[in-house]
């Protein structure tokens, strides 16, 4: 770019996408400088080299941006949906919508079912709860780790996206 091109004549390509001509580097210089644009070697192999003239801080920002834009990737997160083994139904089927937005957004879910006091005794509908959700998110998750409890008052299941 700009001085570091030695070789003269070049071929030159203005910020607009048309044809100057071939001229010599130290004119393609000036005209460039009078824009306050740079001169840019965009094919160096041809005889004459092609030159173009742009604003280099400009492209090498553009070209940055692309690359970010081409490399950026989902980060997996794992959501968190609870419930409680009072829950009504209603209420369940809005928690079971969330968590297949969150699969679709390729996240991991983590249905959640919170005993408190005398619900404790009533584990089994909180793992009916769970299978039931489990059975409805099938279409779109597979099971990570099947429904267990975790301490004495929490029983959870992993589902992940297909």
């Amino acid at each position: 770019m700009n001085d570091q091109i030695r070789i003269t004549p070049i071929r030159v390509v203005d910020q607009n996408g048309e044809m100057l001509g071939v001229i010599p580097t130290q004119e393609a210089l000036r005209i460039a400088g009078e824009s306050g644009l740079d001169v840019v070697e965009v094919a160096p192999n041809e005889r004459p080299p092609v030159c173009r003239i742009m604003d280099y801080g400009k492209f090498k920002y553009e070209q940055k941006k692309k690359l970010a834009k081409n490399t950026k990737q989902h980060q997996t997160q794992l959501k968190e949906i609870r419930l409680r083994p009072k829950t009504g139904d209603h209420d369940i089927d809005f928690k079971v919508k969330q968590a297949r937005t969150f699969l679709k957004q390729k996240d991991k879910v983590k249905i959640n079912i919170m005993f408190k006091g005398r619900e404790n005794a009533h584990h089994e509908r909180g793992r009916e709860i769970l299978l039931s959700i489990i059975a409805s998110l099938d279409d779109v998750a597979k099971v990570e780790a099947p429904p267990r409890m975790e301490g004495g008052r929490n029983m959870s299941a992993v589902v992940s996206p297909r």
